[in-house]
């Protein structure tokens, strides 16, 4: 995509020319950077189940694009016409990763747009295009959405993070690692320290080789050692980012956001959320409504194909916890920052 820097780190990218999708492997980072390329939705649907690609954002957009792609499938078996088959695939794209809800605003965005379309011979094209849109929005709603979180960060802080949030995870430029990029351009913050975040270590993985990336000064710490900082005084602030947002602010995050955000008010530090206005979800009332995808015991046990643990141990492998509003001192999105009460504050958001 042109309009997207060129110094910017690309997980997604359509290629014209061979009529395909490149995807930057994050399941084999650090060590090495290998690019997929996808000529199908179920290439697509796999590389997000597997976690090749993985963030809310940016799942949502490889979702729009594996809609392209099968629509172009389609039209190679004659079958272009078929709008209930496209919606089909789109409700398993769905499936791929249940709790994120970016992926499921791309998807009904692509299947509405696909029955909108008139000729549909052009269908696939035109579907290709929505894609290439909702990717551009992704990077330029991250970009907004840094800027009014670097408003917030207090000078000289270190900042924690958790997961990954970068342009990894994202349309390119990042949601809380985006914030942290404005804030650290604008010299706002001293340092970054990012917990590893197990089981699949995209902070120890991710979060610091991008922050390498960047020159930004990072520190790693175990997940288990963000509450001892924080009682010495080394952390002055908390920011992540979300999965899934419900209407009174309850945020869905990867495992350990809710522990974080509990140390984070027993020690007086504010803790940010950040994430787009399409990580929000008017149909949840609250966290509990949210579905939590549960992932195999493996993921827990063996690394990198190394056993860990006991091969015979039960394991409870959920991916993703609910952090209640009360411990989030404010949701900064793409349209603007909102502080509790967040029943009234995101509807405002989302009205405008």
């Amino acid at each position: 995509m042109s309009e997207l820097s060129e110094n910017a780190i690309n997980p997604i990218k359509w290629i014209d020319n061979h009529g395909h999708l490149q995807l930057l492997d994050q399941s084999k980072l650090p060590q090495e950077e290998k690019f997929l390329y996808l000529n199908t939705w179920e290439e697509v649907f796999s590389a997000i189940r597997d976690m090749k690609i993985r963030g809310a954002p940016a799942i949502g957009v490889a979702a729009g694009y594996a809609l392209a792609l099968a629509c172009f499938q389609l039209k190679q078996v004659k079958e272009e016409f078929d709008l209930n088959r496209i919606a089909d695939i789109g409700f398993s794209l769905i499936q791929a990763r249940p709790t994120a809800v970016n992926l499921k605003w791309a998807v009904e965005r692509m299947i509405a747009k696909s029955r909108m379309l008139i000729p549909r011979k052009d269908l696939a094209a035109k579907l290709l295009e929505e894609a290439k849109s909702i990717h551009l929005e992704s990077y330029e709603s991250d970009v907004k959405l840094s800027e009014f979180g670097a408003d917030v960060i207090p000078r000289g802080s270190s900042v924690l993070t958790h997961c990954n949030t970068g342009p990894l995870a994202t349309g390119g430029f990042g949601t809380a690692l985006g914030v942290i990029r404005k804030a650290w351009a604008q010299g706002k913050i001293k340092g970054v320290i990012s917990t590893e975040t197990r089981p699949w270590f995209q902070g120890s993985r991710l979060t610091m080789w991008e922050l390498n990336k960047f020159g930004i000064p990072s520190t790693l710490i175990v997940d288990s050692m963000a509450g001892y900082l924080m009682s010495r005084g080394e952390i002055q602030c908390v920011i992540v980012g979300a999965d899934r947002i419900a209407s009174n602010g309850d945020v869905a995050n990867k495992i350990g956001t809710f522990s974080l955000a509990v140390l984070a008010k027993e020690h007086g530090l504010p803790f940010y959320v950040a994430a787009p206005i399409t990580t929000i979800d008017l149909d949840k009332n609250n966290g509990d409504e949210i579905p939590i995808e549960e992932r195999l015991a493996e993921e827990v046990i063996i690394v990198k194909g190394i056993s860990i643990g006991v091969q015979e141990s039960k394991v409870l492998n959920m991916a993703f916890d609910i952090t209640p509003s009360k411990y989030i001192t404010s949701i900064i999105t793409d349209n603007g920052v909102a502080s509790a009460p967040y029943n009234k504050s995101i509807k405002e958001l989302i009205i405008g």
